[in-house]
Formats: C-alpha cells, sequence, structure tokens
C-alpha cells in the first residue's frame, strides 16, 4: 500500500489558518471529518489530545505528527496540513512547526495500514523531500511528490537487498556536539544501509538529544555502538552488548563497529557502571570522558566571555568607555571568573554524578582565589583540573561508604551526607595542596613567557600541529585547552597559534579542491566549498570527510600547514584575547591593523602549503 492511497488531494492544507496547537489540530481533524473518514469528531479529537498529553507529537524540524489509532476512524487516513508562518506546536526542538501529518489509524488497521502510516516518519527525516512539501503550489504536487519519494525508497531497497535481521543501535557524542556528533551519526547510517543492516543513532549535540533510542528498541536490540568522546547515560543499557569507542572511531571505522555489534563482540554492560569483562576496542579512558565532561560544559563560558572581553578592549576598557567597562564586567569578572569552578564541577559530576559537582565547584574556586604570596593569586587550570577529579572520586568514595546504611536513611544522602562530606574533604584537601599547585602553574607560565626565538618557534609548531593531528579529537582538544589555560593565566599568544593551526585544514582542503579539481570527486568538491566558511569560523572538523576517505595523505599535509601557521603566529608575536570565532575575532587582535594583517599572512600561509601538498600527493581520480 502507498502513502497516497491514505493521504489524497481532499484531506491536504496547504494554507492552515491555524496560529496555536489546538486550532492546528482541529483544523486538520476537521479536514480529515469533511473527507469522511471518522466516524465520531469529538472521540477522535479526545484519541489525538490523550496522545498529546503523554509527549507532543511535534519531532523538531518543523514537523508534527498527531496521530491515534481509535474506533473514532472510518477509513485509515493521513491529512497534510502547511502553515506558511509556522505557529508552536510544543515541538521536542522548540522551533516553530510548519508542516503537520494527521494518522488517523483504525482501531481494526491491519499491519499493511500501519507500516504505511509509519514509514512516512522515516521520508520526514529527507530534508530536500521537506523542502519540497514546503514548495509545493498545488495539491496534486504534493501526492506528486510522495509518489516519488516512495518509488526512490523502494529502488534503493531492491538495490541493497533483503535487510539483516540485525538491529544495532548507536549514539554518537563530542564535547562540542557541533560536528563530530553528527559526522559520526551520518557514517553510522550510510554504512549500515550499505551492508542492510537496520540501525538507529541517537546524537547527544549541542541542541540536545535527538531520535533517541526507546526502552522497546533498547530491549530488542541485538547490540548498541556508543561513540562518545563526553558523558552518555549508559545505565538504560543494561544487560546489553555495548561497544564503548571515541567518536572519531564511528567516523573513520564504522564498517568495524557494525560488523561487531552484529557478532555481539561487546562485553555485557551492567547498570551499576561496571562491565561483566574489558573492552580493547580503542576505547578512551574514563579520565578523558571526565575531562572533556568539564571542558564542553565550560566552552560557553570561554567563548562568550572571551570574545566580550576582546571587544571591550576594541572599545578601550581602561578609557571612561561605559559600555567597553560593562562588556569587562560580564566576560571577565563573570563570566572568565567562573571557567575553573566549572570545568571542577563538570568534571566531578561526570565522575560521582550530581553529589559531585557542589564539590567540584567550590574546589575549583578554591584554586582560583586562595592566594599566595610571591606566586601569584591561584593555581588556575591546574587547581581546577585537580579540584574536579579530587572532589569525583571523594565524592564516589564516600557514595560507597554509604552503601551499608539503613534504607531509612537515603533520603538524607543527597540532601546532607554527601555534600557535607564531600565539601568537607575536597575543601581540606584543596586548601592544603592549592599553595604547592600555585606555585607550579605560576612557574610554568613564567618559564613559557620567557621564551623567545626559535623555543617559541617550536612551541608555535607544536600547538598548531596538533590543532591538525585529529581535527576536533583528543590531541586537538589538548591543544585548545591548553591555549584556554594560557588566556586565563594573561598569556594571548598560545591560543592564537591555536586558532591558526586550527583554521588551517578545512581552507586547506577547500583550497585543494579548487585548484586541484582532477585529484577529487565531484562530491568531494561540493564537500570543499562548504569547507571555506567552517575554516573561516573556526571549525576544523571541517576537514574530516578528507581526511577519513584518505588519512595518509591528507593528515600529515594538515598537520604541516597547521604547524607553519602556528609557527607565525608565535614569531609575529600575535595576541588574541578572543578564544574562538575565526575571521570574525582577527579585528580584536593586540596591535592594530598591522598584526591582523600578519596574522591573515600567517593563515594564509599555511593554507596554501596544506593545499599544495595534499594536491601533489593525491592522483587524478581516474587514475585512482
Amino acid at each position: 500500500m502507498k502513502i497516497t492511497d491514505l493521504l489524497t488531494k481532499d484531506t491536504i492544507l496547504l494554507n492552515m489558518k491555524a496560529s496555536s496547537k489546538p486550532e492546528a489540530i482541529d483544523e486538520l481533524i476537521g479536514k480529515l471529518d469533511e473527507a469522511g473518514k471518522l466516524n465520531d469528531r469529538d472521540q477522535f479529537k479526545q484519541s489525538i489530545e490523550e496522545r498529546e498529553s503523554q509527549s507532543t507529537t511535534g519531532i523538531g524540524e518543523g514537523i508534527a505528527i498527531p496521530h491515534a489509532k481509535t474506533s473514532a476512524v472510518k477509513d485509515p487516513a493521513i491529512a497534510f496540513g502547511r502553515s506558511q508562518e509556522g505557529l508552536d506546536y510544543e515541538s521536542l526542538d522548540g522551533q516553530p512547526t510548519n508542516l503537520f501529518f494527521m494518522i488517523a489509524a483504525s482501531e481494526g488497521a491491519n499491519n499493511t495500514h500501519l507500516e504505511t502510516l509509519s514509514s512516512l516518519s522515516g521520508f520526514l527525516m529527507d530534508k530536500n523531500f521537506r523542502q519540497k512539501l514546503e514548495t509545493a503550489k498545488t495539491e496534486a504536487e504534493v501526492i506528486e511528490i510522495i509518489n516519488a519519494k516512495e518509488a526512490e525508497e523502494n529502488d534503493e531497497e531492491a538495490e541493497s537487498g533483503d535487510a539483516s535481521e540485525s538491529k544495532i543501535l548507536a549514539v554518537t557524542a563530542c564535547p562540542t556536539g557541533i560536528a563530530h556528533t553528527y559526522m559520526a551519526a551520518d557514517k553510522l547510517k550510510a554504512t549500515a544501509k550499505e551492508m542492510g543492516v537496520n540501525i538507529k543513532v541517537q546524537t547527544n549535540g549541542s541542541s540536545g538529544v535527538k531520535n533517541r533510542l526507546t526502552e522497546e528498541e533498547i530491549r530488542e536490540a541485538d547490540a548498541i555502538i556508543v561513540a562518545a568522546d563526553t558523558k552518555v547515560e549508559m545505565d538504560v543499557f543494561d544487560g546489553k552488548p555495548v561497544i564503548e569507542v571515541p567518536v572519531a572511531k564511528a567516523i573513520h571505522e564504522p564498517k568495524e563497529l557494525i560488523t561487531k555489534a552484529i557478532n555481539k563482540d561487546a562485553p555485557i554492560y551492567k547498570g551499576d557502571g561496571k562491565k561483566s569483562s574489558d573492552s580493547s576496542d580503542g576505547q578512551r579512558s574514563g579520565f578523558y570522558k571526565h575531562l572533556m565532561n568539564g571542558v564542553s560544559n565550560m566552552l560557553p563560558f570561554v567563548v562568550g566571555g572571551g570574545i566580550l572581553i576582546a571587544i571591550s578592549f576594541f572599545f578601550g576598557i581602561n578609557s571612561d568607555n561605559a559600555f567597553a567597562k560593562m562588556l569587562g564586567t560580564i566576560g571577565g569578572d563573570n563570566a572568565f571568573y567562573l571557567l575553573v569552578p566549572v570545568l571542577a564541577g563538570f568534571i566531578a559530576s561526570s565522575i560521582a554524578d550530581r553529589p559531585g559537582f557542589a564539590p567540584g565547584m567550590v574546589g575549583g574556586l578554591i584554586a582560583i582565589t586562595q592566594t599566595v604570596e610571591g606566586a601569584g593569586n591561584g593555581s588556575g587550570f591546574l587547581g581546577g583540573l585537580i579540584a574536579g577529579f579530587l572532589a569525583g572520586y571523594i565524592t564516589l568514595g564516600i557514595k560507597k561508604m554509604l552503601e551499608g546504611l539503613p534504607a531509612v536513611l537515603d533520603g538524607l544522602k543527597t540532601v546532607l551526607f554527601y555534600p557535607v562530606l564531600s565539601l568537607f574533604a575536597t575543601g581540606m584537601i584543596m586548601l592544603i595542596i592549592n599553595p604547592w599547585l600555585t606555585s607550579i602553574y605560576t612557574g610554568l607560565f613564567d618559564f613559557l613567557n620567557g621564551m623567545s626565538g626559535a623555543n617559541l618557534a617550536l612551541l608555535g609548531i607544536i600547538v598548531g600541529g596538533m590543532m591538525a593531528v585529529d581535527m576536533g579529537g583528543p590531541v586537538n582538544k589538548a591543544a585548545y585547552t591548553f591555549g584556554i589555560a594560557a588566556l586565563d593565566a594573561g598569556n594571548y599568544t598560545f591560543i592564537a597559534a591555536a586558532m591558526a593551526g586550527g583554521m588551517v585544514p578545512p581552507l586547506a582542503m577547500g583550497l585543494a579542491t579548487t585548484l586541484f579539481k582532477k585529484k577529487f570527486t565531484k562530491q568531494e568538491r561540493e564537500t570543499g566549498k562548504a569547507a571555506y566558511p567552517l575554516g573561516a569560523f573556526f571549525i576544523t572538523e571541517g576537514a574530516i570527510p578528507f581526511a577519513a576517505a584518505d588519512p595518509i595523505r591528507v593528515i600529515p599535509s594538515m598537520v604541516v600547514g597547521s604547524a607553519l601557521a602556528g609557527m607565525l603566529s608565535m614569531l609575529f608575536h600575535i595576541g588574541l584575547r578572543a578564544p574562538h570565532g575565526g575571521l570574525i575575532v582577527v579585528p580584536l587582535i593586540e596591535g592594530g591593523v598591522m598584526k591582523a594583517v600578519l596574522y591573515l599572512l600567517a593563515i594564509i600561509i599555511g593554507t596554501i602549503v596544506s593545499a599544495i601538498i595534499v594536491g601533489l600527493l593525491k592522483k587524478d581520480v581516474e587514475k585512482a
């Protein structure tokens, strides 16, 4: 059965008048009733509202699929409505909804009807399909678009053969939730499709969880792939084979991961956070995940606060400019002041869950506020890291110690015992060790600030090159975090070198696809066009598709250009108070126009060098 057997011209509304969710529901129900699809309009509306009371059917991406299965439906049907301006349908992503598919399933609907109705949801995940529906001018055109999509899907299924009976689930997540999360998800889905394997991928991105796995899906799954560099809720996978790997592995080795999942070649996860056996499949340690949880939650303070500070200096914060002083207060006195406590708090909560957050925050605050005579005013990032892990593991130990308490005292653990004991222990230890940590931290940055000439160039090579090694992975994040730590300590050259090195890979791959067109496929050339703006805005991940396809040639080429850009940035003594933004923040570079020109020159030279190297190393597409 086709979707258009259920969706006909007389159940299509191309110009809905509704301005609210209740009005939209009424309008769609009215259309179904006019078409003679309902036995009882009021009863059907009650069923729709009961479903909405459980959870909104506004699934995001501008789509809502209100539905009900009830005897009030005479003939199974679909009503399609389109709101040109969009309306608030309480969608999961909080965005206005403009495409509505109301599904009316009869009480005795057979499997064919239900499968046809459910296939519609999958079609709506295709952005091109949605765009065509948004611009359709007539009811007949809507029908034609849906028929074409259904025929396309049927052709692809015929080409791929029978799908595997395996049911694989996956979760992808990266610290920033901008690029790696979605690239990994797309790679897993595309590879699974090629292999004829059923897979569903949940993405834990910066805008929230999308395509969330349900309890039923987890229960029926053969195995779960968790490709993440930050904390993921794992207890829901209790008793299932779980493959835990870094998010980059899902981008580079999706076929291997899916094969392992099909074969259930994975340890059984236990809900207490332990596994029945150890996995040696290249997964990163808990240390890295806890650290990245802290860094990812700290980034909004870094980026927002840093750019506001830079803008305040642009206006002249040391003058009587009231606006500049306000920006400085927001960015420096508040946002930047919270960097270390937030870092420590989220590291601790990653280790010990919510009870670890308070002692982590307090430990981080002690790190930056306890003054030490002759050694600065705090241990900065070093103290924050120590405080975060210290608070996390102390809280974990306290939770373990109190497991034997009577059940009647369970309610007091989280509100009394955990915070009092963990705050006391973390605070006392930090007060004792922080003077020592402060001396080390201050001495390290005094040494770095005293570097010049060849040593400075070498440091620029290391920082810039690291940004291109894994393009958003742990090495990249280590270099960037070092730059932020230096920025917090008052040295603005390291973050400039890191940003220059991070901008080169996508810019270089964009330039390479432009200069050496015969070396790249049509799809790669199109990807190269998108790489330009990604590089310009300091999103290193824009080069990942090229690195994943040809790592042997691409990665070394990018490292050379990024290292060169980092070295030149350091030699030119470029100082930058804004830790993110790419070309947008170049005008905020300390030293005026000349320094900004030199910084751009460093990035351009690194970009050209990398582009030429990768162009010379790659073979023509026809010869490859």
